[in-house]
């Protein structure tokens, strides 16, 4: 599967765990770890469409770099709202492994 389609899957789990949350019930600190995560996904998720879609190596590599440090802030703010047992720790092993995975083809 190309990083694009892995992205989006990995995105559709992420909300679908988030999305059973009253964000407006939230404390102020778990709404922010969340409303993070949810614009870091959208951030990571344009970023590899970018670097698929680009037109030059060069092209490529920048917008590689841009995926890579979404991706790992992705990873950060599950690990933080898994703090808040957001994520159980199977889920934060499967997330980690899926963006690990995703990483590992944006090169």
């Amino acid at each position: 599967m190309s990083p694009l389609v892995q992205i989006k899957s990995l995105e559709t789990q992420l909300r679908a765990v988030v999305s059973k949350l009253d964000l407006a019930e939230l404390p102020k600190g778990e709404r922010a770890v969340i409303t993070k995560l949810k614009n870091d996904l959208t951030d990571a998720r344009l970023d590899i469409r970018d670097y698929e879609f680009s037109d030059t190596r060069a092209e490529q590599l920048r917008h590689a770099k841009q995926a890579r440090e979404s991706l790992e802030k992705i990873r950060g703010g599950i690990l933080t709202a898994s703090e808040y047992n957001v994520f159980n720790a199977v889920d934060v092993a499967q997330f980690t492994a899926q963006l690990e995975q995703i990483i590992d083809q944006v090169t």
